[in-house]
């Protein structure tokens, strides 16, 4: 039995019935999915404010941690749980200075052990490696190694997430190199989303 966990990151559109469909992928997997990232771009912070209150509620009432994308500020005025931080986006030690000792702080790494060892020091939470497989979602330069998974698992308690085109067709060896957590969103929302969350818990408890 294997402990890693998904990772829910949102579509860019989250109006609309996006709530709703929250609401049906945490119940499906309840105990599997522990955190969800905001990510919307190009948006005002007044207007993701107002498209973040409702999925903050909804993550809270079912304890999952509610990260918000890039932006400290907003997850500052959210008091979200925490802030997900590209290599571009800003310093985990700003990042804990404004959102206190609790938030949960999480760094882009690529493929990259350095810049991984690195966020760890500054005092990230989690380190983010991919893009595994090509992803739908994001242009992606980077293409890790399993072998960097396996290494990190072995050598480094930070808990380490798997991001890029990850589907229940493709995650077992993810699990099982050792990634505690799965980043996931087109796989999740381009179709049914509580029947990919229902895929990958059985891919993972498999693996």
């Amino acid at each position: 039995m294997t402990d890693c966990q998904l990772y829910l990151i949102s579509p860019l559109d989250v109006s609309g019935d996006f709530p709703q469909r929250l609401e049906r992928a945490l119940e499906a997997g309840k105990g599997l999915v522990t955190a969800f990232q905001f990510r919307v771009k190009d948006v005002d912070q007044h207007t993701a404010a107002a498209l973040a209150e409702p999925l903050q509620a909804i993550c809270e009432t079912r304890e999952v941690a509610f990260i918000v994308n890039d932006d400290i500020a907003l997850a500052k005025r959210l008091k979200a749980d925490g802030v997900h931080l590209g290599q571009g986006d800003g310093d985990p030690a700003e990042a804990r200075e404004e959102l206190g000792r609790d938030a949960q702080i999480g760094i882009t790494c690529h493929a990259s052990r350095h810049l991984a060892l690195e966020a760890g020091e500054a005092g990230a939470d989690y380190v983010a490696f991919g893009a595994f497989f090509p992803s739908t979602t994001k242009e992606t330069d980077h293409r890790p190694e399993l072998s960097l998974l396996e290494w990190w698992s072995e050598m480094v308690e930070l808990p380490s997430v798997a991001i890029g085109g990850i589907t229940p067709e493709n995650c077992q060896p993810l699990v099982r190199a050792g990634a505690d957590f799965l980043a996931v969103s087109g796989a999740v929302w381009n179709g049914d989303e509580v029947a990919a969350v229902k895929a990958f818990a059985e891919q993972i408890a498999a693996a």
